[in-house]
């Protein structure tokens, strides 16, 4: 039976804000988008920004053990990192690296993305100074007007990146900005600018092994354009996709934030809550002081229009969230006490907060609820899978 006020048992003495995340979880939500794309499509799990703040060694190791073969992040450090904690799996460094990281690329054995002149012959000369051959992915920018190559820039800057030495082009790819819309017209206009570029590639002779567009969302509504390989990010963590429709297939929230009540009290009528007086009770009122805030990711805004979870009910935010603290309305939940777990957001025997919710009251998205969640913050990790 569930324990509300249960702790785990590997948490460190004097812990009191961690998040528990569940990897069963996340290898599940992969083995969903497996069997959803079928066995002809790879999964290449996206574990950039720290595992979307679930932290990224574990969370790879899960994902891998629920069926991607591969693994992205965005930058070369993060791919460093994975490396050193003893991931063999390929890795796609999905960002810029500028013309130094070569020789991190090739000591770690991670694939690069490629965009430019400087950095690709800095890659061959480094991968030829150490006889191996570096495969490579190239970006193209087909509507979202960041990173990559324009469509009409594709061509020639391939033709002369196959023609350096020892480096092997292994991938093409790009993004969707609206995927997690509900109206997929201008999907479709960018996957068919990167289908031309596959054209152009094809009609010179280039042949591309790994052709892929596809992010949850994209993935979950498009089944077109999953090609050789599809890149889930926010759902693999069984957060939704989008705002406007929902998960096609169901999706197990991995993480959940907890924080225990440090102090119980009674405040009197007029007893200003916080910095500022922003709650100014006019009646006497139970409050629970919990030990979180914005110098553990927990956004300001959530001052007074937040809420959490206490004995399976909703506590209010009364006051500002301050860099370490909030405080809430306890007056409906007479049992809470001192020690008490509180859930931020997350499960709490059958009630449930979900990021989404949190997103809302922050006038953000899910992702960024999660990968606020700062080092300061404890993860534990669970699971049942050996």
């Amino acid at each position: 039976m569930y324990q509300v006020n249960a702790i785990p048992p590997q948490l460190p003495p004097g812990t009191v804000t961690w998040a528990e995340v569940d990897l069963d979880a996340i290898a599940a939500n992969v083995r969903s988008f497996c069997r959803f794309v079928g066995p002809h499509v790879q999964v290449i799990a996206v574990v950039k920004a720290n595992a979307y703040g679930h932290g990224a060694v574990p969370v790879a190791q899960a994902a891998l053990r629920g069926g991607a073969t591969r693994l992205a992040v965005h930058r070369l450090l993060e791919g460093v990192e994975l490396r050193q904690a003893g991931v063999q799996a390929p890795i796609l460094v999905m960002g810029y690296i500028p013309p130094d990281g070569a020789d991190e690329v090739v000591r770690w054995g991670l694939t690069p993305t490629v965009t430019t002149t400087e950095f690709a012959q800095a890659l061959s000369a480094r991968a030829v100074a150490a006889e191996v051959t570096v495969p490579v992915h190239v970006k193209v920018d087909t509507g979202m007007g960041r990173f990559g190559l324009m469509p009409e820039e594709a061509l020639p800057f391939i033709q002369a990146l196959v023609s350096l030495p020892a480096i092997r082009l292994e991938g093409l790819f790009t993004h969707f900005c609206t995927a997690d819309s509900a109206d997929p017209s201008y999907m479709r206009i960018q996957f068919r600018r990167f289908m031309d570029v596959l054209e152009g590639l094809n009609g010179a002779g280039i042949a591309v092994p790994l052709r892929h567009t596809c992010n949850s969302a994209a993935t979950m509504r498009f089944p077109e354009a999953h090609l050789d390989a599809v890149r889930p990010g926010i759902a693999i963590y069984g957060l939704d996709p989008s705002s406007e429709w929902p998960p096609i297939f169901p999706l197990r929230p991995a993480m959940t934030l907890k924080s225990r009540v440090v102090r119980v009290r009674t405040v009197p009528a007029g007893w200003g809550i916080g910095y500022g007086r922003t709650y100014v009770p006019n009646r006497p009122t139970r409050v629970a002081l919990l030990p979180v805030g914005y110098g553990d990711g927990y956004h300001r805004i959530l001052s007074n229009r937040g809420a959490v979870l206490l004995h399976g009910q909703p506590a209010p935010i009364l006051g500002r969230v301050s860099m370490d603290q909030i405080v809430v309305d306890v007056s409906h939940i007479p049992q809470v006490q001192e020690g008490d777990v509180a859930v931020i957001f997350g499960h709490q025997g059958e009630a449930e907060l979900r990021a989404e919710e949190v997103a809302a009251w922050a006038e953000t998205i899910n992702y960024e609820v999660t990968t606020s969640i700062l080092p300061r913050v404890v993860r534990i990790y669970t699971t049942e899978e050996s």
